[in-house]
């Protein structure tokens, strides 16, 4: 069992600082308050094939993440998959489109599927992310606006 959430919002700033700023998901902890930490390997600018290690924290309980950059398109499109051996994993990206006076508007998507006991849990996670998305939207574009 699978499902979607998304999110779509304006950020104040050019497509391109937006792309580079999402690109690199060692930010994700500026916006995602369950991202405790994250890597990026190899060290370098991210490219398809970059993998990003992370532990978050769910319901409680850490996990450890694995991401792996499948499509990287400047200043536009960012997709992500997961490489992990969870009960849930997710793979999504950004959608990036600029916008009159220099704004951008971001997409972010995941799709999350179940494994295992997590075919029991993912629709759960997907109602909380889709609650979440405004909110999450909403973390992004003041993190990317902070930046």
């Amino acid at each position: 069992m699978s499902g979607e959430f998304e999110a779509s919002v304006e950020v104040d700033r050019p497509v391109e600082e937006v792309f580079a700023y999402l690109a690199d998901g060692r930010h994700d902890p500026e916006f995602s308050p369950r991202v405790q930490e994250i890597r990026r390997t190899p060290d370098g600018p991210t490219a398809v094939g970059t993998l990003f290690r992370s532990t978050v924290k769910d319901a409680g309980m850490k996990t450890s993440r694995e991401f792996r950059i499948t499509r990287l398109e400047a200043p536009r499109t960012v997709r992500w998959t997961e490489q992990s051996h969870n009960l849930i994993t997710a793979e999504g990206g950004y959608d990036l489109e600029p916008l009159p006076n220099g704004h951008t508007r971001v997409r972010v998507f995941n799709v999350l599927e179940g494994h295992g006991l997590g075919k029991l849990l993912v629709k759960p996670a997907v109602h909380a992310a889709r609650k979440d998305a405004p909110a999450f939207g909403r973390r992004i574009k003041e993190a990317v606006e902070r930046s």
